[in-house]
């Protein structure tokens, strides 16, 4: 897979990039979790989507927010790393101006900024957001959430422990026009230590079922 740099707010950032096959193929991006607690773009979570989104022909990239890794800046406590993925996608929609769908997908810190984002491109058909830790900072933005997702976390989760993460679904299914699916891993904690492989065919499959209703016309 292509190593790419392309320009952000701070500077260069760096990524990993696979281009889908069709010219209208969705394009996707993932978010990694927390960069001072050692997220990177390598995280075994964050490849793992990366190539369940390569596999089904998505143009997906993945890439070191600022100060991690080659990319350049300063960890920014969430504000500069939402404008950091805002220019991902921006640079990833430059290159697929013909693209039909567009997905974002994120771990742990990863997933809160994935959900920031979303309320900016009104253009995002579907999210999944990876243990959102909804106890450590605010999702109180998703008013109302703009597009359908899956929420998945582990019930042996310390980090974002699930009645936390169950608050933010009870919110989100509040709202009409939208669907939350929530899935539970049992016995995964906030790294999902032995059950990675349950993750990803759960997420596989919930993409699976999401883009079929997509593209018979059942909306998002």
């Amino acid at each position: 897979m292509p190593e790419v740099i392309f320009n952000g707010p701070e500077g260069r950032l760096e990524g990993r990039y696979q281009q889908g096959k069709d010219p209208n193929a969705p394009i996707a991006i993932v978010l990694h979790p927390h960069p001072q607690f050692g997220g990177t773009m390598n995280n075994q979570i964050v490849y793992n989507l990366f190539y369940m989104f390569a596999q089904r022909g998505f143009s997906v990239l993945r890439f070191n927010s600022r100060g991690v890794g080659r990319s350049q800046g300063l960890f920014d406590h969430g504000i500069g790393e939402l404008s950091d993925a805002a220019a991902a996608l921006d640079w990833l929609q430059s290159l697929n101006r013909e693209s039909r769908g567009c997905w974002i997908a994120g771990f742990s810190f990863g997933a809160w900024i994935g959900m920031q984002l979303l309320m900016r491109r009104p253009e995002v058909e579907g999210f999944i957001s990876v243990s959102p830790p909804e106890n450590l900072y605010d999702f109180s933005f998703l008013a109302p959430c703009p597009s359908s997702g899956l929420i998945i976390h582990g019930d042996k989760d310390r980090v974002a422990p699930p009645q936390s993460v169950q608050k933010l679904v009870d919110k989100l299914k509040t709202q009409k026009g939208i669907t939350i699916e929530q899935q539970q891993v049992e016995g995964a904690n906030h790294f999902y230590e032995g059950k990675i492989d349950e993750l990803t065919e759960r997420c596989a499959d919930y993409l699976d079922r999401r883009r079929a209703e997509i593209a018979a016309g059942k909306g998002r």
